[in-house]
C-alpha cells in the first residue's frame, strides 16, 4: 500500500518579499536554504526557509508576487503550524514576538496541544504547536535564536473547508490518511456548533505508530464562510512527503482513480504531483530527493540565486527582473 511521510512543505505568498527575508530569517530564526525563482514565473523569486539541514517536513516557502493581501474564507489552507519543544519554548517565544511589535496571541490549549496563535507582517496565519520534543531536530547553527527555541518543523497544517465529507473521502480512499479526533475550532470554543469543528488526520500508514503535530493535517468545516480569494499573506499549497521509489506508483494511482493532476513534474530539487482536493484546495505529492544540496554546497545554501539547469541560460535575463532582497 502506498503511504505518505508526513508533510513535505507549505507553500505562500508574499508582495514584500524582502520584509518576508528579514521576518523569517531574523525574526523566527530559520535558514534560508534555497534562493531561486518560481519555475512558472521567473519573474519572482521562490525563497525556501527550513531547519539547519534543510530536511523535508521543515520547509515553508514563499512565491514574490506583487498581489492585493488574501481575503480570508474557505477552500484554502488557513494555518500553518510551525512545532517547537515545550511549554517554555512558547513563553519566549510569546515574549519575543510582542517585544518585536509581531501579532502574537496566548498560549492556548488547542486539539490537546499547547499552541501560539501569531502572523507574520503581511498577515499569514501561523501558529507554534509544543511536540513534546519528539523526533529529531537540526537548530540551524547561525540562527539569531537559540537552537532550543528554534523551530524544529512544520505542523500541523490547517485547511478550511465547507463541506467535509468529499474531503474526507479522498483523504482516506486516495491519500491513505487516518481520521483520529475532533476539537473545537480555535475561533469558536465554546459554541458547541458541529458546524465549527476541527476534524483531525494522521499521515501515514493506518495502524502505524507514526503520530505528532509533523504528521497531521486538520481540517476545519466552516459553512458559513465566503470563498477565500488568494493573495499576499495566504498559501499556495500544501505538499505531502513521498519516498523517491514510490513517484512512479503515485502517478499510476491518481490516473487509476480518475484524479486529474499535473502529472509528473521536475522540480529539480524534488519531483512532484499536483492535484486539487474536492474542495479546491492544492495538494502537492513531493520527493524526499534529490534535496537543496543538489546544486550547491550545505554550508552555504541559500547565500545565491540558484536556477534549475534548464533556466540557467536565461540567468542574465532572470536577475535583471529581480528586486534586491539583501
Amino acid at each position: 500500500m502506498l503511504n505518505l511521510l508526513g508533510l513535505h512543505h507549505v507553500t505562500a505568498v508574499s508582495s514584500s518579499i524582502r520584509a518576508n527575508k528579514q521576518f523569517y530569517t531574523g525574526v523566527l530564526g530559520m535558514r534560508l536554504v534555497k534562493r531561486s525563482v518560481n519555475q512558472d514565473d521567473t519573474s519572482a523569486y521562490h525563497l525556501f526557509y527550513a531547519d539547519g539541514q534543510a530536511s523535508p517536513g521543515s520547509d515553508l516557502t514563499f512565491f514574490d508576487w506583487n498581489v492585493p493581501r488574501e481575503r480570508r474564507g474557505n477552500h484554502t489552507v488557513s494555518g500553518t503550524g510551525l512545532r517547537v519543544n515545550g511549554e517554555a519554548a512558547l513563553t519566549w517565544w510569546r515574549a519575543r514576538l510582542d517585544s518585536l511589535g509581531a501579532a502574537v496571541g496566548e498560549v492556548r490549549e488547542q486539539g490537546g496541544r499547547l499552541t501560539l496563535p501569531f502572523e507574520d507582517p503581511e498577515g499569514q496565519r501561523l501558529t507554534l504547536t509544543d511536540d513534546g520534543g519528539a523526533g529529531e531536530a537540526h537548530p540551524w547553527t547561525a540562527s539569531p535564536v537559540p537552537a532550543e527555541y528554534q523551530i524544529r518543523g512544520l505542523g500541523p497544517v490547517m485547511m478550511s473547508v465547507p463541506n467535509l465529507y468529499p474531503t474526507d473521502r479522498l483523504l482516506q480512499k486516495l491519500l491513505n490518511m487516518t481520521p483520529v479526533s475532533t476539537y473545537p475550532h480555535p475561533d469558536y470554543p465554546h459554541t458547541g456548533n458541529a458546524a465549527h469543528t476541527v476534524h483531525v488526520y494522521r499521515i501515514g500508514a493506518p495502524g502505524s505508530p507514526q503520530a505528532g503535530p509533523g504528521n497531521e493535517l486538520h481540517v476545519a468545516v466552516q459553512p458559513d464562510l465566503e470563498v477565500a480569494q488568494p493573495g499576499a499573506g495566504g498559501v499556495h499549497h500544501v505538499a505531502f512527503n513521498i519516498p523517491d521509489a514510490d513517484y512512479s506508483a503515485w502517478t499510476e494511482r491518481l490516473q487509476h482513480l480518475g484524479v486529474q493532476s499535473s502529472g509528473p513534474v521536475d522540480r529539480h530539487y524534488f519531483r512532484s504531483l499536483y492535484f486539487r482536493e474536492p474542495n479546491g484546495v492544492l495538494f502537492e505529492l513531493a520527493t524526499q530527493g534529490p534535496g537543496f544540496a543538489v546544486d550547491e554546497d550545505a554550508a552555504t545554501l541559500g547565500e545565491k540565486l540558484v536556477l534549475p539547469p534548464f533556466l540557467e541560460p536565461r540567468r542574465a535575463q532572470i536577475l535583471a527582473g529581480l528586486k534586491p532582497i539583501d
